[in-house]
């Protein structure tokens, strides 16, 4: 651990299931870099990348390729995925995001609007990354008991502090 003004930071390593679809993908390359433990399995759809600890699932898809495809096969795709994941991405890559992309994006936000499923455009590898790991490191337990615990002590905080508490306090003493 290292101490950087005044607050230790620890770096943030986790488990990784991937499919092995993405075996010799740049994204399994950076993610085993950064000395995450990446393990593949058959069992998981093409293209998932699976955070257990955090309870968070991606597909990733190319734009292009969801357009070459078929958006009707690639919706069976993601309804399977979405049954199997309670919260799962969909991360839509495309190095420039044109109308054509962003009307695909819409039209499978639309056909997926009320699921569990969130939406998120990518335009590199290191976009997808980063997204994918503050995701699932804000939704592990122990981050999220931490945050949890700080927004509670800030509220407090922020109430204790604030004029108008001040004076209803005051009021009540008049009152009394």
């Amino acid at each position: 651990m290292t101490e950087s003004g005044g607050q230790e930071q620890s770096r943030w390593i986790t488990t990784v299931i991937m499919s092995t679809a993405l075996q010799n993908h740049e994204i399994s390359t950076v993610l085993q870099q950064q000395q995450h433990r990446v393990r593949y399995s058959e069992s998981v759809e093409i293209g998932s990348v699976i955070f257990s600890l955090s309870g968070v699932a991606f597909i990733l898809s190319d734009t292009r390729d969801l357009l070459m495809t078929g958006e009707e096969q690639f919706s069976k795709r993601i309804q399977k995925f979405i049954n199997i994941h309670r919260n799962s991405f969909l991360v839509l890559s495309a190095a420039l995001h044109r109308p054509e992309e962003w009307n695909v994006m819409f039209r499978i936000q639309r056909r997926f609007l009320g699921s569990n499923l969130r939406i998120i455009p990518v335009h590199n590898t290191a976009e997808t990354v980063k997204l994918m790991l503050t995701i699932a490191k804000i939704t592990s337990k122990t981050r999220a008991d931490d945050i949890r615990y700080k927004m509670a002590k800030t509220k407090a905080q922020i109430i204790e502090n604030s004029p108008v508490w001040k004076m209803l306090q005051e009021y009540q003493l008049h009152c009394n």
